[in-house]
């Protein structure tokens, strides 16, 4: 590669995947080679981590302390407090935590927000709530003064919100929700004190400038936006309960009814979503009903989805059948389909597949289940049933599937059937393991 920059990231991944692997020592002599010195620091701080993860506390310390950049400093003690703290080892998680905090308050840290988020994540691993409250006060107070238009950065915030909705506290989401006071805006001043320029911002509104106030009016909108809602939804409901669900689902709707219409099909989707996946689905039917036909059969192909994934396949199938759009139909029923293979239901996954008419979409149906019955050990069956997939491309992509679950003399045979089917490209990932040195053989051919 000729772009510095580009070979960096590219050795940083490169350096991530083999310590996935295990390869430590491997992947620390590849970062310490990485010429450019930021990316190098970069693949460092990812080693940190996975040091103490192996129980090498001493060589992840020694590498923590050898980060060349002072902005990257605060992320290695964070990472590594992270990973001391999911050993057990409360008191030097607590000890690498505080190092972090100092670090990240001394020199300018990318993504802040995140960091400290992380902390939060140490602080309740160990016990330490009010210091987890303290973070979580900054996160927020570090989203509103980087955002002065109601515009914040959703997902350090998101979590912080979901950590507490999860505990029932819903204190701080209920403040970012409640409208601005007349009497601060109409006086000049930021909603909820939120700072709208700079000190010595040449914009600033004084007061009695009645030409400069009509030219910047302040921004009455809701600190939290339904954006912003919207990926605390995702971000909560999997841990949820349903009275927690319920209640962020009552602020949700509130929020789609009294805001400023901005990003309504974003929220609109993440609540519906939430609904379905606790049960509620005629109410989630309910809020789609103002939609465009396009929008509203997509949320409700949406909503089948997330009925499956929470185990109600009857109520998911049932619901499928009332979509009258094919497209949006077929498409619910690949979701059920999925999850029936994963319940190891294969015969009901079978008769729901010969429901859908669509051809390709009937392909990835069989594709689901040929891949379920061949992780439950019968290859012969799952090979049969890839036969029966219409589409080239989809049958091309259960063979190189069946492939990586196969014994070296099936996979070659696959391999080769994927090859006539579709080229090389979806046999690359796993053709070193059937057949040894022959990525290499391909790559000197093609470049001869």
């Amino acid at each position: 590669m000729g772009d510095e920059l580009e070979q960096g990231t590219e050795l940083l991944e490169l350096v991530k995947a083999a310590a996935g692997a295990g390869d430590l020592d491997g992947a620390q002599a590849l970062a310490e080679s990485i010429p450019l010195r930021q990316s190098r620091d970069q693949a460092l701080v990812s080693l940190v981590p996975a040091w103490a993860r192996a129980g090498r506390g001493d060589r992840a310390v020694a590498l923590a302390e050898r980060i060349r950049y002072p902005h990257n400093w605060g992320w290695a003690w964070a990472l590594l407090a992270k990973a001391t703290a999911d050993r057990g080892d409360i008191a030097e998680a607590l000890r690498f935590a505080a190092r972090a905090d100092d670090e990240a308050r001394l020199c300018a840290v990318d993504g802040m927000e995140e960091l400290l988020g992380l902390l939060m994540d140490v602080a309740v691993a160990t016990g330490d709530h009010d210091r987890a409250a303290e973070l979580a006060d900054r996160v927020e107070e570090m989203a509103r003064s980087r955002n002065p238009h109601g515009w914040c950065k959703p997902r350090p915030l998101a979590m912080v919100l979901a950590r507490e909705a999860l505990e029932g506290d819903f204190r701080r989401l209920d403040a970012l929700l409640r409208p601005p006071s007349e009497s601060a805006v109409r006086a000049g001043g930021s909603p909820c004190g939120w700072n709208l320029g700079e000190p010595g911002d040449q914009g600033t509104v004084l007061e009695g400038d009645l030409d400069a106030s009509a030219a910047s009016p302040v921004s009455a909108r809701l600190l939290l936006g339904a954006r912003d809602m919207a990926c605390l939804l995702d971000t909560v409901d999997e841990n949820a309960d349903l009275d927690v669900a319920l209640a962020l689902a009552d602020r949700a709707e509130t929020l789609l009814e009294t805001g400023d219409g901005r990003d309504h099909n974003v929220l609109l989707k993440s609540l519906t979503l939430l609904l379905a996946r606790h049960g509620q689905v005629e109410r989630a039917m309910v809020l789609t009903e103002g939609l465009d036909l396009d929008l509203s059969v997509a949320q409700q192909a949406d909503m089948v989805g997330e009925l499956a994934r929470s185990g109600d396949t009857d109520g998911a199938e049932a619901l499928a059948h009332t979509i009258t759009d094919r497209r949006a139909h077929d498409r619910a029923l690949i979701e059920v389909v999925r999850k029936l293979v994963l319940r190891g239901d294969r015969g009901r996954a079978e008769v729901m597949t010969r429901l859908i008419d669509d051809g390709w979409a009937q392909g990835e149906a069989l594709l689901a289940i040929a891949l379920g019955t061949a992780r439950h050990g019968d290859l012969d069956a799952a090979e049969t049933l890839t036969r029966s997939i219409a589409c080239r491309g989809t049958r091309a992509r259960a063979l190189a599937a069946l492939v990586e679950l196969s014994e070296p003399p099936r996979a070659r045979r696959l391999a080769a059937q994927v090859v006539v089917l579709g080229g090389w490209e979806a046999v690359l990932p796993v053709l070193e393991r059937i057949m040894p040195r022959s990525v290499a053989v391909v790559a000197d051919r093609t470049t001869s």
